[in-house]
């Protein structure tokens, strides 16, 4: 081998990382607790990332539509008024889910508790007219009783030993809620300090990227940067608008219809339909139980009006609002929710479908240009390879 300056540079950088993974190795636990304690010291700072990056979707289009003359806001008092109005949508939206929603929810867990009790009668009169022709099993549904006042007084119990359980460790308690209250404020100034000065951070980044790294590279890195940011604002407007609209429409037409607990139902499968594929059939399901508790056959109407407007939200209004917005088939849409409900729960089917379609297209744009370079490409309809 020629040592020659190059060699002589990759052989340094392979000792130095043979040194590295040796020392990882030889004290894991050390390595491990400084990565952690690493994580906990940036983490309010990725928070404020991930608020930055949600805020900034409904924010630029408050900033398009308040002040469409003006080419550049940062530094204006156009962007200051932008994420205030920004930031009082959100904290409207959340006002209107603790004050209107969570009464409405608590009134139907004390109203429910009442008609369960009628339900379970109700059943267990149908099922004795049902077998009346066999008498063991009528003898078995007669012996079946619920002790409420048993359940009533273990959930007292319960909530009391809770109660005591909390009330020992206050110190503890106080402790968290005052770290997890300091790490969302500084979280949520960093966003702000993000938002104001996005532009400004962007140049910053790309100095820094020039200056370490060649320009082709970097030029990747930014249309990457840019495919990602697309995909995931994209993909979360859409997600946001089809919810909204989808919860709409069951609130109106429960309410045309006379049904039970139509704000709650239609709330609940707006949040559940922010889950892509399976989101809206879990609301579904909760719904129907909330109304089969109340009257069956209503229940069985709203699973029939569950499927109609599912249908009528899949076949027109869902393509119309998202459309292909993340330019990803639907097998691989599966794929990724699955694989990212499998990781990292809620969160990773929410994350997982433009992450795996940011890869789709890196992919597709890779084979394509492969394609090229050899001359040849696949033919669509039969999947034979010619020449160009």
């Amino acid at each position: 081998m020629d040592l020659n300056k190059e060699n002589l540079k990759k052989i340094r950088g392979l000792i130095l990382f043979t040194i590295i993974v040796l020392i990882t190795l030889w004290q894991y636990k050390t390595v491990l607790h400084m990565v952690v304690l690493f994580l906990n010291i940036i983490f309010p700072f990725v928070l404020g990332g991930a608020i930055a990056f949600i805020l900034n979707v409904p924010m630029h289009f408050i900033e398009k539509k308040l002040f469409p003359k003006r080419k550049k806001t940062e530094g204006t008092y156009a962007r200051g008024i932008s994420l205030v109005v920004t930031i009082i949508f959100v904290c409207s939206l959340i006002g209107i889910v603790i004050f209107v929603v969570v009464p409405k929810l608590g009134n139907t867990v004390l109203s429910l508790g009442k008609n369960i009790q009628a339900f379970v009668i109700d059943i267990q009169v149908w099922l004795e007219t049902l077998f009346t022709d066999n008498p063991g099993i009528i003898s078995a549904i007669q012996q079946l009783e619920i002790n409420w006042d048993k359940l009533f007084n273990g959930a007292i119990t319960f909530f009391k030993s809770g109660a005591g359980s909390v009330l020992g460790s206050t110190v503890t308690v106080a402790k968290s809620i005052v770290s997890a209250l300091t790490t969302f404020i500084i979280a949520f100034v960093f966003a702000c300090y993000i938002l104001l000065q996005k532009e400004r951070l962007s140049i910053q980044i790309k100095k820094i990227l020039y200056a370490y790294l060649k320009q082709e590279k970097v030029k990747k890195i930014i249309s990457i940067c840019k495919l990602t940011y697309r995909t995931f604002s994209n993909f979360l407007t859409g997600q946001c608008v089809e919810a909204v609209i989808l919860g709409t429409m069951f609130v109106v037409s429960m309410t045309i219809l006379r049904m039970p607990y139509a704000l709650l139902v239609g709330v609940l499968i707006a949040f559940t339909a922010l889950i892509p594929i399976f989101g809206a059939f879990i609301g579904c399901v909760i719904g129907a139980f909330l109304i089969l508790v109340e009257s069956p056959l209503k229940a069985l109407v709203f699973l029939i009006l569950f499927l109609v407007l599912q249908q009528i939200e899949g076949n027109f209004i869902y393509p119309k609002v998202v459309g292909n917005s993340v330019g990803l088939p639907s097998i691989w849409v599966l794929a990724a929710v699955s694989i990212g409900g499998s990781l990292m729960g809620i969160v990773g089917m929410l994350v997982f479908i433009p992450a795996v379609s940011v890869l789709y297209t890196l992919l597709r744009g890779h084979v394509y240009q492969k394609l090229d370079q050899k001359g040849v490409y696949v033919d669509n309809q039969t999947g034979e390879l010619l020449k160009k």
